[in-house]
């Protein structure tokens, strides 16, 4: 075959012989090779094989020659010859039953237009071409189960399709885009029913290559379809009919396995969830939602949810790579600036009815399907106790973050719709004829704060359902973490921005443009609840029997006691600034500690808590500390004497006391 397409190219290049006179040798050829063979099929039947094989190539790359680039026959002449090539080397690849005559015959002529390919760019007559072969493979398919052979057409299929849709599909071309999406349909049902045939024909079971190569297809069809539909004047508007036309594909495979009884019932699952995912998908594809994390999530989902229920290995396999990539690519959506899920033109976007809302709650639906699935039925695999232990810590954990993410990002999208809306621009104050623009950069700061109070409210919550429900002491644990992480950041990031908030309000800045209301010294207390109800559920841990902290609480106590110094002194420097004090804030600071050193002495005692009394007088060394190297450098006469009266009854008072109740501080038992 190879011999007679470069003498061929040869001549052609040199002209040696006429066009007519090329295409009649070589049928001449081809058929000399095809006698020559079946002469020998009785005594050699593998080498008369090859020769059939190679003789059938060779009638392919003449038509196709003949056609294509003389113009001797017309297209329906050349078209029918390839069906008959066609049949004919099913026949013959199903008399010799051996896959070699096929592979040459059909595979190794998608090799011919590559090869005699001139530039033209005539793309449909290729499709056709490669049509007809597949349409070959799928006749074989009905008997033979050759998988060499349907991988090899399979994967030259789409590679060839994929390479042109890639580098030159373009939309100012009016004839491409048919061309496109016919091949495309035509090629999907072709490889579905090649991949359905023989297992449904013969009642087998399916296997792990042919489940990828089904998801494959179906993968590939939908994504470059969704592409093509886009790509139409009001195909925004087609795309969620064109999902819904996927599952009723689907859906009609699905019935007729049912009604039928045909192969195994895993096949029909796989059917009727394929059916579910793009039923799912279209509500999100239809309001413009990012589809892709979601198709990957539910693949991952129904495969995991037909290994686990039915014990098929290979399902649950799967469904691993598809949870990586539909993480992974979450994580993409999720980190995109939350003005990218605007409508164009738009500065706001519906809250809970909107594509980004809806592709995350069904993300969260999909992987706390899986968590359940994976507390509810064994495992499938064996010997993977490493892979099983980081599903039982990694299912929870992405459930968890999308449930966060759920509302988090819509109180994102909140503030940052009405970040985008304040767009302004106005005459500087300073210099009249100079125009400025800006926003309300306050709108930033609230969003800060209440991100952080929903984080506040979610991790109490979590605390609370496995306090109530869950009981697990891992869980309860990165529980407590999470929620020390997110104290440290709330006493650091959050009270720093509700005082930026008071600022504004008092200074009054761009109020003529932005309103600058009681809002933004109340938010601070509603912070405060949230932080309140957060620290009351971590504190609740230790009375839980499963979590095993009792013996923890003295140091609990003593956290509990310095956050609230810390919002105490966080609320007196606030009033000092509502109330316009001219003062520092060193004096009334040193104040406060002394009197809450004090009032833990009290407790300690009473309490009976030896941690919370070195604590307090920790607390009174380091305001004497500062008191003498800091306070009183700026102080006048009055004020340090005022001061220095102050902390000094304090500390009489908790000299009294030490002395009053020495016997009950002394007779404590150790703990």
């Amino acid at each position: 075959m190879l011999g007679v397409g470069i003498g061929a190219k040869y001549a052609i290049e040199h002209d040696l012989v006429s066009p007519l006179t090329r295409i009649v040798l070589g049928y001449l050829a081809g058929l000399g090779l095809l006698a020559f063979a079946l002469k020998l099929k009785r005594e050699y039947l593998n080498f008369s094989a090859v020769l059939l094989s190679g003789a059938m190539a060779i009638f392919y790359f003449i038509t196709y020659a003949a056609y294509d680039f003389y113009a001797l026959i017309p297209q329906g002449v050349a078209f029918g010859l390839m069906v008959v090539f066609t049949v004919f080397t099913v026949v013959a690849a199903l008399q010799y039953n051996m896959a070699v005559i096929a592979h040459f015959g059909l595979v190794g002529a998608y090799a011919v237009p590559i090869l005699l390919s001139d530039g033209s760019g005539r793309v449909a007559i290729l499709f056709s071409y490669m049509a007809i072969l597949n349409a070959g493979i799928l006749l074989i398919s009905f008997s033979r189960q050759w998988k060499s052979l349907v991988y090899t057409a399979f994967g030259l299929s789409w590679l060839v399709y994929m390479g042109w849709f890639a580098l030159s599909y373009t939309v100012r071309e009016p004839s491409h885009w048919g061309i496109a999406f016919g091949f495309l349909a035509l090629f999907f049902l072709i490889f579905y029913s090649i991949l359905l045939a023989y297992k449904l024909l013969r009642l087998e079971q399916f296997q792990k290559d042919d489940v990828v190569l089904l998801l494959f297809n179906a993968f590939i069809f939908y994504g470059v379809g969704y592409a093509l539909i886009q790509d139409l004047p009001q195909g925004e508007e087609l795309l969620g009919l064109f999902t819904l036309l996927n599952a009723l594909l689907h859906f009609g495979v699905a019935v007729l396995i049912y009604r039928r009884r045909l192969a195994d019932r895993t096949l029909f699952y796989l059917m009727g969830g394929l059916v579910l995912v793009f039923i799912t998908l279209a509500v999100p594809v239809q309001l413009e939602g990012q589809w892709v994390s979601l198709l990957w999530a539910l693949q991952a989902a129904l495969l995991f949810w037909i290994g686990r229920s039915r014990g098929v290995s290979f399902y649950e396999s799967l469904s691993y790579a598809l949870m990586l990539l539909a993480f992974g690519s979450i994580l993409h959506d999720w980190s995109e600036s939350p003005a990218t899920y605007f409508p164009e033109g738009q500065t706001q976007i519906r809250p809970v009815l909107n594509g980004a809302f809806l592709l995350t709650l069904l993300f969260t639906a999909a992987f706390g399907l899986m968590s359940w699935l994976n507390l509810r039925y064994p495992p499938a695999l064996t010997g993977a106790a490493t892979r099983l232990q980081l599903l039982r810590v990694g299912l929870p954990a992405v459930f968890l973050l999308a449930l966060y993410q759920l509302f988090g990002l819509e109180i994102a999208r909140y503030w940052e719709g009405l970040y985008q809306a304040s767009y302004i621009t106005y005459t500087s104050a300073d210099y009249e004829q100079v125009e400025l623009s800006g926003w309300d950069h306050d709108l930033l700061l609230f969003r800060r704060v209440w991100m952080l109070n929903y984080s506040l409210l979610f991790l109490s919550l979590l605390a609370l359902v496995n306090q109530l429900r869950i009981r697990s002491r891992p869980l309860g644990l990165v529980n407590l973490g999470l929620n020390g992480l997110l104290l440290l950041v709330f006493l650091w990031g959050g009270l720093l921005a509700l005082s930026e908030l008071r600022e504004s309000y008092l200074s009054g800045h761009m109020a003529e443009y932005y309103q600058r209301g009681p809002g933004h010294v109340l938010i601070r207390y509603f912070s405060f609840l949230f932080l309140g109800g957060m620290l009351w559920t971590s504190y609740r841990y230790l009375r839980t029997p499963f979590m095993a902290l009792q013996q923890h609480r003295p140091q609990a106590n003593m956290l509990l006691y310095g956050v609230l110094l810390w919002i105490l002194s966080s609320e007196l420097i606030h009033w000092m600034d509502m109330a316009g004090s001219s003062q520092t804030y060193k004096f009334g600071l040193s104040l406060l500690w002394g009197a809450y050193a004090l009032l833990l002495i009290v407790l300690g005692i009473w309490k009976r808590q030896k941690a919370l009394r070195i604590g307090a007088i920790v607390l009174f060394a380091v305001t004497l500390i500062k008191l003498f190297f800091y306070d009183i450098v700026h102080l006048d006469t009055i004020a340090k004497t005022v001061v220095f009266v102050s902390l000094g009854v304090l500390l009489l008072i908790i000299s009294f006391l030490y002395n009053k109740y020495k016997a009950l501080i002394f007779d404590e038992p150790t703990a």
